[in-house]
C-alpha cells in the first residue's frame, strides 16, 4: 500500500482557508502570501488526488471531499498542538470565552472548566450556557472562542473531537406517570437536540405526547421529573437519586444516540483555548464508558 504523509502545515493552511473562506484571509492569519497558500492547497490536492476547494467569485467553498478531510485534519492538528504544548511551555493568559450546553451534562463540563480556571489563573474565563444551536451560532460569529455542543448534520463545522452517548428515559420512582395518555414530557425549549430525539421517537412509535414542563436549565428538568410532573430524556451523568430509568418494557421507544462535540476555529484559537481544549478532551475521554464513548466519525 502506498503511504502518503499529510504535512501538518498543509492541513493547517487548509483548515484556515475553510474557516476563513479565502486564501487572502488565510494568508493574513498565517503570515503567508496568498500565492503561497494557493500553492499549498494545490499540493494537498495532489497528495490526495481529490478536489478539496472550489472558487465561487471571491469566496472559496469546501467540496464534499474537503469536508471529509476537514474532520480528520482538525483532529490531527489538535493532537499536534497538544504534543507541542507538552514540550514547549508557554505563558497561558488572556481572555477566553467558552460556551457550554444546557441540553447536556453541563455540571460535568463546568467541573472541567473550573479545574482549568484554578490551574490557570492568568486566563480570564467567561462561560456562557445556552442550547447547542445558539452556542454554535455564537462560535460562527466569533462571539465565543470554544464550544461544547450537541452535533447535528447541519451543525458540524469547526468540529475538533466527537463523542457519543445514549440518552435514557427517566421518571420519578414509585410513579406511573409514563402510563399517562398523552405522555407528559419535561424538556428543554424547542431547538434542543434531546427534545428532538424525544419527539422523533414518540412520533415514530405513534405515542401521543404533550409538553408538561419546559426549562433551559438541566436542574429545572431534574426537579420537574423528581416531582412527578412528567418524564424526560437524560444522561447517566444527570440521573439523580430518586429517578429511575424507563425502557421499552415500560412502553417507551428507544432514543437515538446523541453526538456531542468540541468545536473551535483553529486560526482563531489562542494558547489558552488550546490548553483548555486539551484539558476537556482528556476529561471527556476519561469519562468514556459503555453509553458514552469517543465517536469513530470526526465529522466536518
Amino acid at each position: 500500500m502506498l503511504i502518503v504523509n499529510l504535512p501538518t502545515d498543509l492541513l493547517r493552511s487548509f483548515i484556515t482557508v475553510a474557516d476563513l473562506g479565502g486564501y487572502t484571509r488565510a494568508g493574513e492569519a498565517l503570515n503567508r502570501t496568498q500565492p503561497a497558500i494557493s500553492l499549498q492547497m494545490k499540493r494537498l490536492e495532489e497528495l490526495l488526488g481529490e478536489k478539496l476547494l472550489v472558487h465561487d467569485g471571491r469566496t472559496v467553498n469546501v467540496t464534499s471531499s474537503g469536508k471529509m478531510l476537514a474532520g480528520f485534519a482538525r483532529q490531527i492538528l489538535q493532537l499536534n498542538d497538544e504534543a507541542v504544548s507538552r514540550f514547549r511551555r508557554t505563558n497561558i493568559r488572556g481572555p477566553l470565552r467558552i460556551g457550554l450546553p444546557t441540553d447536556y451534562a453541563v455540571s460535568f463540563l463546568q467541573s472541567a472548566v473550573t479545574d482549568f480556571i484554578h490551574g490557570n489563573q492568568a486566563v480570564e474565563v467567561e462561560v456562557q450556557c445556552d442550547v447547542s444551536r445558539n452556542l454554535l451560532a455564537d462560535l460562527h460569529a466569533d462571539r465565543i472562542d470554544l464550544a461544547v455542543a450537541l452535533i447535528t448534520q447541519s451543525h458540524d463545522q469547526y468540529l475538533v473531537r466527537a463523542w457519543e452517548e445514549q440518552p435514557i428515559w427517566a421518571s420519578a420512582q414509585d410513579t406511573d406517570i409514563h402510563k399517562a395518555q398523552p405522555l407528559p414530557l419535561v424538556t428543554h425549549p424547542d431547538g434542543c437536540e434531546y427534545r428532538n430525539r424525544i419527539v422523533e421517537a414518540l412520533n415514530q412509535a405513534g405515542r401521543a405526547w404533550r409538553i408538561a414542563y419546559s426549562s433551559p436549565g438541566i436542574s429545572g428538568l431534574q426537579n420537574a421529573v423528581l416531582n412527578g410532573i412528567g418524564v424526560s430524556a437524560l444522561t447517566r451523568k444527570t440521573l439523580l437519586e430518586g429517578l429511575r430509568v424507563l425502557t421499552d418494557q415500560d412502553g417507551l421507544p428507544p432514543l437515538a444516540k446523541i453526538r456531542i462535540g468540541l468545536f473551535y476555529k483553529h486560526p482563531r484559537q489562542s494558547g489558552a483555548g488550546l490548553k483548555l481544549a486539551e484539558h476537556m478532551i482528556a476529561g471527556l475521554d476519561e469519562a468514556a464508558d459503555g453509553d458514552f464513548m469517543p465517536s469513530d466519525h470526526p465529522g466536518v
